[in-house]
């Protein structure tokens, strides 16, 4: 498989990551709470990563994020880093 695109927004607990995943049900938009919350520099440009292959990420961000079909969102997802959600742009 060749590159992909994505965003994430990263927090300190699994809980923070569950009411991100509830305000984004009520229609909030990721980019924004990426904005606010995150915890990564990239939040400042609403969570996008660029374009990344196979082994530019460690190893359960990248398998979440390479599971996901364009426009869907991950639940939250365990790294060193702390919890992640995941939305795949392309």
């Amino acid at each position: 498989m060749s590159d992909i695109s994505a965003k994430h927004i990263l927090v300190e607990h699994e809980h923070e990551a569950q009411d991100l995943i509830k305000k984004i049900g009520e229609g909030e938009s990721f980019e924004d709470l990426a904005a606010k919350f995150s915890k990564c520099p990239s939040g400042r440009q609403g969570g996008a990563l660029g374009r990344f292959g196979r082994g530019q990420m460690v190893k359960p961000f990248e398998d979440a994020a390479f599971e996901l079909e364009v426009g869907q969102t991950s639940g939250p997802v365990k790294t060193q880093f702390g919890f992640h959600l995941i939305h795949r742009d392309g």
